[in-house]
């Protein structure tokens, strides 16, 4: 079987290295926060472009905080796309804003800055891009958009560590962005992590005081905040992790050159990677309406797949009270009723990646023939 993803195969790549990280931390006890958090805020910062990072303990709260320390709260409206996962939009929900969905572009899967627009009320305080897959979504619209209307950009960069739009690192371009480091992402911890950045230094405070019960120093609390600090085994694990990221992203652009080699001419809907933009493909989804016997066959001929992700937000009951219905963001629908996402990551063999090339080309053929 070829597995969808191998943590394994990265861990065994450098398992001295993680083992005596971990060992370290443990000896030192600094189990919450610590030196090797800092550390970890400085390099990422670095590695991002911004001024500033602050752990935590998920992307999910890298968005949710990330929100709240820019101000966004009740009677608030936050615009982001429906093909995602659905702690883009529960990150605006939190903060007791109401969660407002835009279509996306149908070839980038990222956010329609023409839709972003027409979705602006009065009441529209921030908007939230979701870099999807492993690549940017059209920022320079984008943040003229929020210019003009002058809205908070909070880029969703959970799947696009390192990745890049016009020379421009993921979180660097809006005014803050939160990142997951859950195991699978191409920069993943050993269990929960995440981390948001941004170059102002008035949020980054309220940040760090958000993370840890709203404290700068023990039990002197200047407000209301929560217990989501980063675990130092974490930031361990995520200081190694740092020395190899390029590597790793370099070889998942490689093997998504090779995809696209094997799939030359065969009519499979690979992705596209935009011009201006450097794709870290945290997924490789191609699209195909035949999707559900496409798994079925694959797994028969021992292809391991994902879907990223098969309901569009607006039709999840969870999200009924927005009152969306089914048809009023298209590209998503389609999206989510399509996309397939194959076998990627680093380690992934170029004997592997014929089998899963050849299988998916013979399911194409054999869909054109049904055609």
């Amino acid at each position: 079987m070829v597995p969808f993803v191998d943590l394994k195969a990265q861990y065994r790549s450098i398992k001295p290295e993680i083992d005596a990280a971990v060992m370290k931390t443990l000896e030192d006890c600094a189990f919450v926060l610590g030196p090797e958090v800092a550390a970890l805020e400085n390099r990422f910062a670095d590695y991002c472009e911004t001024g500033f990072a602050v752990g935590v303990n998920s992307g999910t709260n890298a968005l949710y905080l990330g929100l709240l320390a820019a101000g966004i709260g009740e009677g608030d409206e936050v615009i982001t796309v429906p093909h995602t996962f659905i702690a883009s939009a529960s990150a605006i929900h939190y903060t007791g804003a109401k969660v407002v969905f835009c279509d996306i572009d149908p070839v980038t899967f990222t956010m329609d800055p023409e839709a972003l627009e027409a979705a602006i009320t009065p009441r529209t305080k921030a908007v939230v891009p979701v870099h999807l897959y492993g690549q940017m979504a059209d920022m320079d619209p984008i943040m003229a958009i929020a210019k003009k209307h002058g809205l908070i950009v909070m880029e969703d960069a959970a799947q696009s560590h390192g990745a890049e739009y016009r020379g421009r690192r993921a979180g660097s371009i809006g005014d803050l962005a939160g990142f997951s480091f859950y195991p699978g992402k191409n920069l993943g911890a050993a269990g929960e992590a995440g981390m948001t950045v941004t170059a102002r230094e008035d949020w980054t405070r309220k940040l760090r005081m958000l993370r840890d019960w709203g404290a700068e120093e023990k039990y002197h609390h200047e407000i209301i905040g929560y217990n989501m600090r980063m675990e130092g085994l974490q930031g361990a694990v995520l200081n190694v992790k740092m020395d190899h990221i390029e590597r790793w992203t370099e070889a998942r652009r490689a093997a998504a050159a090779r995809y696209r080699n094997l799939f030359a001419g065969s009519g499979v809907q690979i992705p596209l990677e935009a011009e201006d933009r450097r794709h870290v493909y945290h997924v490789y989804a191609i699209r195909t309406p035949d999707r559900a016997r496409w798994i079925d066959e694959l797994k028969a001929a021992g292809v391991a797949t994902g879907i990223h992700y098969p309901f569009a937000l607006h039709r999840l009951k969870a999200f009924d009270f927005l009152g969306y219905r089914e048809g009023q963001f298209p590209h998503a629908e389609k999206a989510a009723a399509e996309v397939l996402s194959l076998p990627m990551f680093p380690e992934i063999t170029p004997d592997q990646q014929e089998i899963v090339a050849n299988a998916v080309m013979r399911l194409q053929a054999d869909t054109e023939i049904d055609a």
